[in-house]
């Protein structure tokens, strides 16, 4: 299976999310393309099988850089899709990124929801159990 994760980190916990995503999904064979979405544009993004999108809740919104991306996209109508979301609040802000990719027609397979905890500016936040929640994820997008 090819996969292609669209991500956004500002403090590395999302990137580390990523990084062991991949990890798992290259462990099962699959080819997997990852891209920052500062730097990406959407004509340039390869095709894939599963597309997963990645980004924190900031201001009770997706970061700009990861807003463009997604509305910037073409041809995904009936593409797969998956969504990872940290945050600090109380609520998440996947319906944030489902509303700018159901504008897509793409069909959405999973997402997951990481709260952080104390040092997320470090690049610490995610808290215990989340590798497992993100076997969990990977499950669901097989």
């Amino acid at each position: 299976m090819r996969y292609v994760i669209l991500y956004w980190s500002r403090y590395g916990n999302g990137e580390r999310i990523v990084k062991e995503l991949t990890k798992m999904l290259k462990s099962k064979g699959s080819k997997v393309a990852v891209l920052n979405a500062k730097e990406t544009e959407p004509r340039n993004i390869p095709d894939a099988d599963m597309y997963i999108f990645s980004a924190p809740a900031e201001k009770f919104t997706i970061p700009k850089d990861m807003r463009n991306m997604m509305k910037g996209l073409k041809g995904m109508e009936g593409k797969k899709y998956g969504m990872i979301n940290t945050h600090g609040m109380k609520r998440n802000w996947l319906g944030k990124m489902e509303k700018l990719l159901s504008k897509k027609k793409m069909i959405k397979v999973a997402e997951i929801d990481f709260r952080m905890g104390d040092n997320t500016e470090k690049g610490e936040g995610l808290r215990d159990g989340w590798v497992s929640e993100l076997k969990s994820f990977v499950t669901k997008i097989q």
